[in-house]
């Protein structure tokens, strides 16, 4: 299992677009697209790198926006798990 991350260390390695939801004790982004295809093929795509990290985000698709939540539920907390997938899953866009 993953060590949670404090709140400095989650700023320190905060991927860009990202924020921290101390409240909820994730790390949130919402990808914006052109349109609602757009935003569903990224959730599909970010659905197969969350099955190769065996590490499932919490996804909201709308419109041309899709919100994802990451948090490692049996850490507790912010780990170095979702710092990666958050990264993997800028790279999508980039």
């Amino acid at each position: 299992m993953s060590d949670v991350l404090d709140a400095d260390e989650i700023a320190a390695e905060l991927p860009d677009g990202w924020h921290h939801d101390a409240e909820a004790d994730e790390i949130a982004r919402t990808f914006e697209f052109d349109s609602y295809l757009e935003g569903v093929g990224f959730a599909a795509g970010a659905g197969g790198l969350a099955e190769e990290a065996f590490h499932h985000p919490t996804m909201t698709v709308e419109w041309r926006e899709v919100e994802v939540r990451l948090t490692t539920h049996d850490a507790g907390g912010v780990t170095a798990k979702d710092i990666d997938l958050a990264e993997r899953l800028n790279g999508l866009v980039e």
